[in-house]
């Protein structure tokens, strides 16, 4: 014979189903929001700063360097390079590229929490949670 379930049982679990959706969908709206702000730099890329020295004077820049080759280079021959060049500090692409890292790493820790709290729901919907037996 079935089991049954509680009125109780079953009105907890839609107000956790009720829980999990409103997470969901104030997450979903904060992911797209940072995804409005601007281009998202790729997923494997940092900024790196690096030293340039001359005879009496040393400068300072900023690249967006990734592990494989990825940004397009500018030229005659566009290919495919590791390195971006962003400049000096505070330079526009410097923060650009700054920015892009930082949205893409807030977007992909959005992301991850939204699948893991969909896998939540996903649980309750199908009754694959444990239950006291």
């Amino acid at each position: 014979m079935g089991r049954r379930v509680s009125s109780h049982s079953q009105q907890n679990k839609l107000q956790r189903i009720t829980r999990l959706q409103t997470a969901i969908a104030s997450l979903e709206t904060y992911k797209n929001f940072f995804e409005r702000q601007g281009e998202l730099a790729p997923n494997d890329a940092w900024v790196s700063r690096y030293q340039v020295r001359q005879p009496k004077k040393v400068y300072w820049y900023y690249k967006l360097q990734a592990s494989s080759p990825t940004f397009t280079t500018t030229g005659d021959t566009p290919k495919l390079s590791k390195y971006k060049h962003l400049g000096k500090a505070g330079s526009e692409a410097h923060v650009d590229g700054v920015m892009g890292v930082t949205r893409r790493s807030i977007v992909s820790e959005l992301q991850k929490t939204i699948d893991s709290l969909k896998n939540s729901l996903l649980d309750i919907s199908f009754d694959s949670e444990q239950e006291n037996i």
